[in-house]
């Protein structure tokens, strides 16, 4: 953690607009970290979606809370549902796991009007949204912590690398030193004489983000404008080419496309029609030398968290889930030819 970390650190604050920003080993320490700084812990339950990489529920198990899984909102927004999400709030509820997914924004208004009133904590997992702006504020900024991914497939990467940002100076001091063992200086402070001890003041971790993956991370962030202009680019090209199709592109409608020139897009989610296999599809993509994923198997449905709720409305849109390829190499041609493939896949059977 030396000055490449430092001059990251002024950089992610400086492009988010936060007070702090505190580089970290990966999102999965950031978001363990802001619930350390936040006390949650035995007793508390936390309001997580299931639509969601698992380490967003993780977090919160790793400090003892209980999780309660939320809806997302439908086939046209993949984020979890405010309505739902205010009525699983009860007298434990002492945060939301907010997940900004593939980059677009929740409904922060109301997860924002729904978290004061019960006088809740939000954080923020913007692994998904780097530098999406909402209503002129960046993702991150409208909870109590925004956490940010830099893994090897994230928008901007160093292969491994995380963020926090807040606005909270307390919240910032216990954020340091949670990260480096709870310790009131560092290695580089001491070799560099401008301290001769330390003193430990909390149990901490060591989910400290090293000086070569900073600078390599510092120049990607200089390439993102010209990657997200391009990603926003595909996806529009996407929406154009499966509009009128059997084929339901998320958020390619209403707010999102309103909000499109500020959105960070990272993954291109769609949903496959009722009733077609979804194996079969992507077993016939690949046969076009296609790579498709899944972005979720629902969280609540893993064995480690095999929970008695369910949740009918997400388990069905995560039935029909696909995840096309999305990146910003990607020719027009090739958007096309995805899309080509796609529907011909469909269209050769495959029903369940």
């Amino acid at each position: 953690m030396g000055d490449e970390v430092r001059l990251l650190e002024e950089e992610i604050a400086a492009a988010t607009g936060a007070k702090y920003a505190i580089a970290v080993a990966n999102c999965t320490a950031a978001l363990h970290l802001a619930c350390l700084a936040l006390d949650l812990g035995p007793g508390d339950e936390i309001i997580c979606p299931t639509l969601t990489f698992v380490a967003t529920a993780n977090a919160p198990r790793l400090v003892g809370a209980s999780l309660r899984f939320c809806e997302s909102v439908g086939e046209h927004d993949l984020t979890m549902d405010p309505d739902h999400v205010e009525q699983l709030v009860n007298a434990r509820t002492r945060a939301i796991m907010v997940v900004h997914y593939a980059g677009f924004a929740c409904d922060m208004e109301a997860l924002q009007a729904l978290a004061d009133r019960h006088h809740l904590a939000l954080v923020e997992d913007c692994a998904h949204a780097l530098f999406t702006t909402h209503r002129g504020r960046t993702l991150g900024r409208w909870g109590r912590v925004g956490c940010f991914s830099f893994f090897s497939n994230k928008n901007a990467t160093c292969g491994e690398g995380g963020a926090i940002i807040t606005d909270d100076d307390r919240l910032a001091e216990r954020l340091r030193l949670l990260r480096s063992h709870g310790m009131t200086t560092l290695t580089l402070d001491r070799h560099r004489g401008r301290a001769t001890t330390y003193d430990v003041v909390m149990s901490g971790l060591n989910y400290r983000l090293d000086e070569i993956h900073a600078a390599l991370l510092r120049v990607q962030l200089r390439r993102l404008p010209d990657f997200l202009c391009r990603r926003r680019e595909i996806f529009r090209r996407y929406a154009e080419r499966l509009q009128g199709s059997p084929v339901t592109l998320p958020f390619a409608q209403g707010r999102f496309l309103e909000n499109l020139e500020t959105t960070g897009v990272h993954i291109l989610p769609c949903l496959l029609p009722e009733g077609v296999n979804r194996d079969w599809v992507m077993a016939r993509m690949k046969e076009f030398g296609i790579q498709t994923s899944i972005h979720y198997p629902p969280i609540h449905r893993f064995a480690a968290y095999d929970s008695v709720e369910r949740l009918p409305r997400t388990e069905g849109l995560a039935r029909r889930e696909l995840t096309l390829p999305f990146h910003p190499l990607l020719s027009d041609a090739e958007v096309d030819f995805v899309v080509e493939s796609l529907l011909a896949s469909i269209r050769g059977g495959g029903s369940v």
